[in-house]
């Protein structure tokens, strides 16, 4: 499973990279300047060149790289009590489908943001709905508390007796 959330992520950010690189090269030239900036209502409060649009995908990249990176590292779980190898082998298995999972929603927030504000730049609207940031926020930490819970279910379950 953990898998096939790692190959959405990364296509995911294939499709940032692909749809910034349209925006460059397709038919449609972007204006001299593009929103930069988005207030609570989701209205442009900010304007900057088109250049600016590449910004979203280097987040993107360099933060999954980064969490990847960490992700891989020895985890030296620490409990205050004794681990059996199941529970340790159990807890790593969450851990791991959590920053999965929150990398893939990360990826999905940045392609959300890149998609609205190439489509505010083509319609001229200068609006971006702040319903859908919100929603991903709560789509992330609704992960990480799903998973804390499991993580301290595992931890409990996974105890020398």
């Amino acid at each position: 499973m953990r898998k096939s959330l790692e190959a959405l992520s990364i296509f995911g950010l294939a499709l940032i990279f692909a749809m910034t690189w349209l925006a460059f090269n397709g038919p449609n030239p972007l204006p001299d300047l593009v929103p930069t900036h988005f207030d609570a209502a989701g209205n442009a409060n900010a304007w900057g060149p088109p250049s600016t649009l590449w910004i979203l995908p280097v987040v993107g990249i360099v933060l999954y790289l980064f969490v990847t990176v960490i992700s891989l590292l020895p985890t030296g779980i620490r409990s205050s009590t004794r681990l059996t190898e199941e529970g340790r082998a159990r807890l790593e298995s969450l851990i791991h489908q959590m920053v999965a999972w929150i990398k893939l929603e990360l990826v999905c927030l940045f392609l959300w943001i890149q998609w609205s504000l190439l489509q505010t730049v083509r319609q001229g609207s200068g609006k971006m709905s702040p319903v859908a940031v919100l929603l991903f926020l709560i789509a992330i930490f609704a992960t990480l508390g799903l998973h804390s819970g499991s993580i301290i279910r595992a931890t409990r379950m996974g105890r020398d007796a």
